[in-house]
């Protein structure tokens, strides 16, 4: 915790992460999680105000309790405004101390609150709820991000995002150091298996995509040397390399680099590893080349950051 001798730091804005998480999808996002809370507008929480008077004022803590990389601190300003106006009080005044993307320390003040107690309570877990799941997908992702360090491959998370809260997930991504890979299925195009099925060959699936949404890239998943030679062959922009041991996606890499440049292959044709991927393999599978790697645990499977709000 802070003293007077060692002052906490004050940042005027939570957030420094590019691109910053859309106001209108935290307005929403905030909208349900409340709503989910307390039921529909107004609502209530028959707890807190029965035992606290709207008339107390005070001062709480938002604290990391373990150490990570913190994310979801845009939130916080939205949560107490709408909690507010659903009691009809004023909403709190927000002093941040840390920002989405620091690195954190238990007992760290990440923002100070200082209004009626009913909002800090009632806005408590909806607050919580969101920031710390965020912290935890920014926490995973720097896990990679350390670990592929000078090696020029970059960690991407994938679609397996929790429902409703895709823009924060991934927006948690970027705090921790990754990168997005597409938003949704509406930006690129993924040729899978059932793709292929569907289409009749890889060759079919690839020429339909560019006959009906010409604007868009196309990548084909390839699980072995051999489908992504002849992903190459039927024009993929990119590839993805999925569950492949390291020796074969090594190989693999050598064959399609060799083929850059030639018989209509793209100059640099971007590889996307993906597949059981963890920090311990992190650095091994980036030393075979490719330029990415995708890990879907980042958002299906990242613990929470244990993130506390104290009254003072």
């Amino acid at each position: 915790m802070s003293t007077p001798e060692h002052p906490l730091p004050v940042h005027a804005s939570p957030s420094a992460v590019d691109p910053a998480l859309d106001p209108a999808w935290i307005r929403r996002a905030v909208e349900i999680a409340l709503e989910e809370d307390l039921g529909p507008a107004p609502g209530r929480d028959v707890t807190t105000q029965a035992t606290v008077p709207a008339s107390d004022t005070g001062t709480a803590d938002l604290v990391a309790r373990e150490a990570g990389t913190v994310a979801g601190l845009v939130v916080v300003d939205e949560t107490l405004r709408q909690t507010a106006t659903r009691l009809g009080l004023p909403a709190p005044a927000v002093t941040f101390h840390a920002q989405d993307g620091d690195a954190v320390v238990p007992g760290q003040v990440l923002a100070r609150l200082a209004g009626a107690v009913q909002v800090l309570l009632v806005a408590e877990r909806t607050l919580l709820n969101l920031a710390s799941r965020a912290s935890g997908v920014a926490t995973a992702t720097a896990e990679f991000a350390r670990e592929l360090a000078g090696t020029g491959a970059l960690v991407l998370d994938t679609r397996k995002t929790t429902p409703g809260l895709r823009a924060l997930d991934k927006y948690a991504v970027r705090a921790g150091g990754g990168t997005n890979k597409r938003m949704g299925l509406y930006d690129v195009a993924m040729v899978k298996d059932n793709h292929v099925v569907a289409a009749g060959s890889v060759r079919g699936a690839v020429e339909a995509v560019r006959r009906t949404f010409p604007d868009v890239l196309v990548q084909v998943e390839a699980d072995t040397t051999d489908q992504a030679m002849e992903a190459l062959d039927a024009g993929a922009d990119f590839l993805l390399l999925d569950n492949m041991p390291t020796p074969v996606l090594a190989e693999t890499v050598t064959a399609v680099r060799a083929r850059e440049g030639r018989d209509g292959v793209p100059e640099h044709v971007e590889l996307e590893a993906t597949g059981n991927l963890t920090v311990d393999r992190a650095r091994e599978v980036a030393s075979t080349g490719v330029d990415y790697l995708s890990v879907g645990a980042l958002t299906h499977s990242a613990p929470i950051l244990d993130l506390a709000l104290d009254l003072r």
